[in-house]
């Protein structure tokens, strides 16, 4: 039985000539791992190779087991022309797609998540957006989804207020730590001042209010986050060199 959800490609390989191996985020039915045979031909229901960015609606069967679903079809209804052509821009998709990828479990759906991609996509290909306030948000939004961000006001193991100096983070934790508690954790990672005015302006946009998020305080505000994702993962992904630096 044939499903049909709108789906972004965060992950495509060559199968064969003239086929690919494509990992698509969908709306409905979360990520799937789908094999496109004969993709790659012209005159192919996709029109052609399936890229990475691409958005559209697709047709495919789920696979049984681990197994791959097929692709039946895949009409793209949004092109992302305008991010390929500024490696900044580039680079920050490509990591959203890995992050993604990673965090997110095969056919566990998550249409906020969809979501929050589809609209970050968006927002990166306008010309006056900020790639480091896109993605911080991007961040921010997606962990706090899944869960693995708590409040950051107080300390995560005393429970006391935070201030603004001599402050950690601790992944293994899931929140601040204040300058007396950060002595005994072994897992810990020092957070800037500008890290913490970038996290109160996310949370304030989260909270629906229209905060400014500078470029210095998105990009240190990036790195704990980065910092905190990968640490969960257990591993740093590819794209992050090109997006958050060393």
């Amino acid at each position: 039985m044939s499903t049909t959800d709108s789906a972004i490609c965060i992950r495509a390989t060559d199968y064969s000539e003239t086929s690919q191996v494509l990992t698509l985020l969908t709306r409905d039915n979360g990520v799937v791992r789908l094999i496109a045979k004969g993709s790659k031909r012209p005159k192919s229901k996709s029109g052609g190779a399936i890229d990475l960015l691409a958005e559209g609606r697709c047709v495919f069967t789920v696979g049984k087991g681990e197994s791959l679903g097929v692709l039946i079809e895949f009409a793209e209804t949004t092109s992302r022309s305008a991010l390929r052509s500024r490696l900044e821009r580039i680079n920050t998709a490509l990591y959203m797609l890995e992050v993604c990828g990673a965090i997110l479990g095969e056919g566990d759906p998550h249409p906020e998540v969809f979501g929050l991609l589809h609209s970050a996509l968006e927002r990166l290909g306008r010309e006056n957006s900020s790639p480091q306030a896109v993605l911080a948000y991007f961040q921010w939004r997606l962990i706090r989804h899944v869960g693995l961000l708590g409040e950051l006001s107080v300390c995560a193991s005393c429970g006391r207020k935070v201030g603004m100096q001599n402050v950690y983070f601790s992944s293994s934790l899931g929140g601040l730590l204040c300058g007396d508690c950060e002595q005994a954790a072994t897992e810990k990672y020092h957070v800037s001042s500008a890290a913490l005015s970038g996290l109160a302006a996310l949370a304030a946009a989260e909270a629906g209010k229209k905060p400014t998020l500078p470029p210095k305080q998105a990009a240190a505000a990036n790195a704990l986050l980065a910092y905190h994702i990968q640490y969960q993962l257990g591993r740093r992904l590819k794209t992050a060199r090109g997006v958050i630096g060393s």
